[in-house]
């Protein structure tokens, strides 16, 4: 063989490496990416059984905990309400009426099912995707 063939062959071998390494990369990584939805985008971007972040603010008076243990809310962004279940302690910040983002399943028809529930750090921080659903809708009552 040539020297300009054993490098060719050289660059074709690092190039099926590199498409196979980057291809088991994505297909790790495609269970493990979460997307983010408002209440009222849940049904139309979310799948049945998908995970998903649902960000907005928790309903007032809806907060309550099952005999089960659980913690039932719900979430708005204004203009649809999401009931949340959650298994678990939930954050020492967690407030109605405030910001909140639940991370973990939905199916229609059902409860949200929360695996993790997030609440802002302080007064004036809230996910900027839950930020622009709530000024969207009207609802978002922060400074500029």
């Amino acid at each position: 063989m040539r020297r300009r063939d054993q490098r060719l062959m050289m660059i074709g071998v690092a190039g099926a490496v590199l498409v196979l390494a980057a291809t088991l990369t994505f297909a790790g990584l495609r269970d493990s990416v979460v997307y983010f939805v408002a209440p009222s985008e849940l049904a139309e971007k979310a799948q049945a059984g998908q995970r998903v972040r649902l960000g907005g603010l928790v309903v007032d008076g809806t907060l309550r905990r099952a005999d089960d243990g659980s913690n039932h809310f719900n979430v708005t962004d204004g203009a649809v309400e999401v009931e949340v279940r959650y298994d678990g302690l939930l954050p020492d910040l967690f407030r109605e009426g405030q910001g909140v983002v639940a991370e973990g399943r939905w199916t229609p028809g059902v409860a949200f099912e929360a695996e993790r529930v997030l609440a802002r750090h302080d007064e004036t921080y809230m996910p900027r995707e839950v930020t622009e659903a709530l000024k969207q809708r009207g609802e978002w009552k922060g400074a500029q």
